[in-house]
């Protein structure tokens, strides 16, 4: 009962939402005739339809995926041709002739059916019926949280009664919203209608605006420029509502995703639901068709069919999460150990932060990691919805009959993850399976595990959007610049900025000369997630613990003087005690404008 009412408050947040924009032509088209006659049969076929093509969709494998392919490359020829008609209204009229004569034959029939005696009412609500079959056909709501949750479902389950209530339940909450609007701005939309000759430079600049969208996308320039713009502040409000209604803590050496597609799913049981040493799996879902990634790095693009008869193990992963850089030691050698028995290991990158999505950045991290196996470029999250995910790093074992039987979120457990791919091995038919298992003890640098003992001090967001614990005198002004100050004495836990920063949702930036960083920390390790200015050009720092130079506590990207150097954009390690632990008053100061710091990391 709670997922049926989670998807239809979800579905009534798409009136809210561009993607409904659409289908309102369609909706508002019927406001001159009787709601229930008209307007309610309208939505009713809306949202029959709609739950019914979502359900396919969601089960319907890689068909549906080529058909959308194609129907991807239809639609940009439509908008290119809607953007034409936009800008220019003489050859719209020309071109839209044939349409006209085929709608006014069509309106005329739709007049008869109401008119004609004996069922007049019901003809014209089967005119209506079948016109919102139309439009849910045509519609194509946003992928957010709660529609995610619902398709992740149907995805790794298969189709259900329970999966079509529950979309039915997400297109009754969009006919809701739809209707109110129809009921309450019909007659402010007529009035827009009648007053369309005075915006006549705005519909030339939409047409080009259009235009430009489809150069864009079919340039895939719209991949780049979304490199600019941060993935963790999307779907705001139904992940609020997500949170409210069904909490999920994050499991420890964990990284939870404030895009996540959350839920009930099999691939969102319990963690620990899979004993090691021979213990009976149970069966959480299937794989499901990896579609999706903008790119494919060391493989070609891999599909479910091909995995038949592999034992698989996906890792959800992004390069500048330290929880997924210390598990990879464990990922890789897994990678090395089994490959010949068998096991296939898929990374599948989906970015927190926006620069993550640039794929030369993770081609990059990849190579400087020493990846070899396949790696899925997840920027648009599809593979991540799919599967129902939640968090960095997360790992899902698939048998050679492509059903997922074990999965763990975060770090450690390592030997009875190794365990449970011996055991599907096995039971794939492989001979002579090591009983043995990894270790990753020598790693070094940010992959050597944390001292957990030792961490008093949480993941902390420097962007205003997720900021907490800021120190300074001077309150984070959003999206502006503004000189900060930084705390004399900060508690445990605190920090606070010092020179002139603009603070951005899910960054702050050093807009000119020198500044600082300041933060009371207690832990052995000290990350902080850092990239140059817009400029490229590498920016200089310095380090400082209780104000003097980390000598043998320096990190792996700091000189026993503190100095250093930023020149990508990742990860920092600056700090690595090697003695004591206790609380320390870390500072860190950029000799040159630009820099970009996102997060402090803890190990």
């Amino acid at each position: 009962m709670l997922l049926i009412l989670l998807s239809y408050l979800g579905g009534a947040l798409t009136i809210l939402s561009p993607c409904i924009l659409p289908v309102l032509p369609f909706v508002f088209a019927r406001t001159g005739q009787p709601f229930v006659r008209s307007g309610l049969p309208l939505l009713a076929g809306m949202a029959l339809t709609f739950a019914l093509v979502a359900t396919l969709a969601a089960v319907g494998g890689g068909w549906v995926v080529q058909a959308n392919q194609y129907g991807r490359w239809v639609a940009m020829a439509l908008m290119a041709f809607f953007g034409l008609t936009l800008m220019l209204p003489h050859l719209a009229d020309r071109l839209t002739k044939p349409l006209v004569a085929l709608g006014d034959k069509l309106s005329n029939k739709a007049q008869q059916a109401d008119a004609s005696t004996g069922g007049g009412a019901w003809s014209g609500a089967r005119a209506s019926f079948l016109l919102g079959i139309a439009t849910g056909l045509l519609w194509a709501p946003c992928a957010g949280p709660v529609l995610g949750l619902v398709l992740t479902g149907a995805a790794l389950n298969g189709a259900s009664a329970e999966t079509t209530l529950l979309l039915l339940a997400y297109a009754a909450g969009a006919a809701t919203s739809l209707g109110l609007a129809l009921l309450i701005g019909g007659k402010v939309f007529t009035a827009m209608k009648r007053s369309l000759g005075a915006g006549e430079w705005v519909r030339r600049g939409l047409g080009v605006a259009m235009l430009g969208g489809v150069a864009a996308i079919a340039s895939g320039l719209d991949t780049g420029l979304l490199t600019k713009v941060s993935t963790v502040a999307t779907a705001g409000l139904e992940q609020k509502l997500i949170d409210k209604l069904s909490p999920h803590p994050p499991q420890d050496g964990a990284m939870m995703s404030r895009t996540a597609m959350t839920g009930k799913g099999p691939a969102m049981t319990a963690m620990h639901n899979a004993a090691a040493g021979g213990s009976a799996l149970p069966v959480e879902g299937k794989l499901t068709q990896l579609t999706g990634a903008v790119e494919w790095l060391n493989s070609t693009p891999l599909t479910a069919e091909q995995l038949k008869g592999k034992v698989v193990l996906v890792d959800f992963w992004t390069y500048s999460c330290i929880n997924c850089l210390r598990t990879m030691p464990y990922v890789k050698a897994w990678a090395e150990k089994y490959r010949d028995q068998g096991l296939v290991v898929i990374g599948v990158h989906a970015p927190e932060f926006a620069f993550e999505r640039d794929i030369g950045n993770v081609r990059k991290a990849i190579k400087d990691l020493g990846i070899t196996y396949p790696v899925a470029v997840d920027n648009n999250f599809a593979i991540w919805r799919a599967f129902g995910n939640q968090y960095w790093p997360a790992h899902y074992f698939i048998d050679a009959k492509g059903q997922i039987r074990h999965h763990h979120f975060g770090e450690g457990e390592y030997a009875q993850s190794e365990q449970v791919i011996q055991q599907l091995l096995e039971e794939a038919g492989r001979k002579d399976v090591a009983n043995s298992v990894v270790s990753a003890e020598d790693a070094k640098g940010v992959q050597q595990a944390a001292d957990m003992g030792q961490v008093a001090s949480p993941e902390t967001y420097l962007g205003y959007e997720r900021a907490q614990n800021f120190a300074s005198p001077e309150s984070q002004a959003a999206d502006q610049a503004r000189s900060y100050t930084a705390p004399a004495k900060p508690s445990l836990n605190q920090w606070g900025l010092a020179g002139s920063w603009l603070s951005q949702p899910d960054q702050v930036t050093l807009s000119q000369g020198t500044g600082r960083i300041v933060y009371r920390f207690h832990a052995r390790d000290l990350h902080l997630v850092l990239g140059p200015g817009k400029d490229g050009k590498p920016v200089r720092f310095r380090v400082t613990i209780d104000g003097a130079a980390p000598g043998a506590n320096h990190g792996t990207d700091v000189a026993a003087d503190g100095s250093g150097t930023i020149s990508g954009q990742r990860l920092y390690q600056l700090v690595r005690q090697s003695g004591s632990i206790g609380d320390r008053t870390f500072s860190i100061e950029f000799l040159d404008p630009g820099v970009q710091a996102y997060a402090f990391t803890f190990g």
